[in-house]
């Protein structure tokens, strides 16, 4: 069996479990939708978009934000200490991306040598 054709069904079971779960009340009211959305996204931002400069940047972010958006619906962490380790996480993704040998993703590069002219 492929691995990535076990990535669908996999995903369907992990939402029909937390569904459940909120449904009975073992978890509290989370939006898995959105929780759930935002790691998604930052997987598939790294996984299609393979790992270059944008990349290392936006797929570890979404997964950290959507870590944080869990705690703070869990009431672990508040809104005020949420945005400012956001801030710090993107900042030290900005950094990785900047000192790394990752390539460039052809979306952001420049295809006129001399801008203005």
């Amino acid at each position: 069996m492929k691995t990535k054709g076990l990535v669908v069904p996999i995903l369907v079971i992990v939402f029909g479990i937390t569904w459940l779960l909120n449904t009975l009340n073992v978890l509290p009211g989370i939006d898995w939708i959105w929780t759930i959305g935002l790691a998604v996204v930052g997987l598939l931002a790294l996984l299609v978009g393979r790992l270059n400069r944008l990349t290392i940047v936006i797929g570890p972010f979404l997964i950290v934000a959507s870590i944080c958006s869990l705690l703070r619906q869990l009431a672990v962490l508040s809104v005020d200490v949420e945005i400012p380790i956001l801030t710090i996480v993107l900042g030290v993704l900005m950094l990785i991306a900047q000192a790394s040998n990752l390539p460039v993703p052809e979306l952001l590069k420049n295809d006129d040598p001399q801008p203005g002219k």
